[in-house]
């Protein structure tokens, strides 16, 4: 029951309760919360009270709608640091979590202009294309599409299956590639109808839309990637320091 008397205004009460909850998995991830309209009783408020409560829940990532089904308890977020270069499959391992991928597509291709331009090649020019469906203990995480040098990694689409492997494990083991820095932009982003079957997401979930440019040690552009990540279960962390 809310405190009509607290300074806390009601849907902040509501919020509380239902953070708290999840915090304390009384409500497990991936299971539905009790509906509008039962919180609504059980607080003794209106509906668009409630209704307040999970909005704000939803937008700080911790539940998530599914029309005509109910509100669910979000898997927590994955977050990823900024100051390194590292492969999907090392950045969930690092964090405890199972890597796993789903190959969409593989195939040896003709570069498009922006893929050459970022990788200095010809137009036209052999990259091997690798697109797959990205997973953390099982959870869709992004949908990434690698386009890479073909010239300096020739038959490692044959050889090798990257529904299990990790390219960059690849690349620097097999084909002795160094990389070792990255050029990468991140853009918010809503879910568009090409991906959002891919991320099993609903359309007008944001994502945060991120394009790379991976170099070798000598400065050579080998990789160029473009990736959705889904906005509700990843984020990205930096630290910044003050200049003197």
């Amino acid at each position: 029951m809310a405190n009509h008397d607290s300074p806390v205004p009601l849907y902040i009460q509501i919020k509380d309760y239902l953070r708290l909850n999840i915090q304390n998995g009384v409500f497990p991830v991936n299971t539905r919360i009790p509906s509008e309209r039962r919180l609504a009783e059980q607080f003794g408020v209106n509906r668009l009270t409630v209704s307040k409560a999970l909005d704000e829940l939803a937008q700080e990532g911790l539940v998530y709608a599914q029309v005509g089904k109910g509100t669910y308890v979000a898997p927590v977020k994955i977050d990823q640091t900024l100051q390194s270069l590292t492969s999907f499959s090392q950045d969930m391992q690092r964090r405890g979590y199972t890597p796993s991928s789903r190959v969409i597509y593989a195939a040896i291709d003709p570069a498009p202009p922006e893929v050459a331009r970022a990788l200095s090649i010809p137009s036209g020019a052999e990259v091997a294309v690798l697109e797959r469906v990205r997973l953390a203990d099982g959870q869709i995480i992004a949908l990434e599409q690698s386009h890479i040098l073909y010239a300096v990694c020739p038959g490692i689409l044959a050889n090798h299956d990257f529904s299990r492997e990790s390219l960059y494990h690849v690349l620097r083991t097999d084909y002795r590639l160094r990389l070792t820095h990255a050029h990468q932009t991140i853009e918010a982003q809503v879910v568009t109808a090409g991906t959002y079957q891919h991320l099993e997401a609903e359309p007008g979930t944001p994502v945060l839309s991120i394009t790379r440019v991976t170099y070798t040690e000598d400065n050579t552009p080998v990789e160029f990637v473009r990736s959705a990540y889904r906005g509700d279960r990843y984020k990205f962390v930096t630290m910044l320091q003050a200049i003197e």
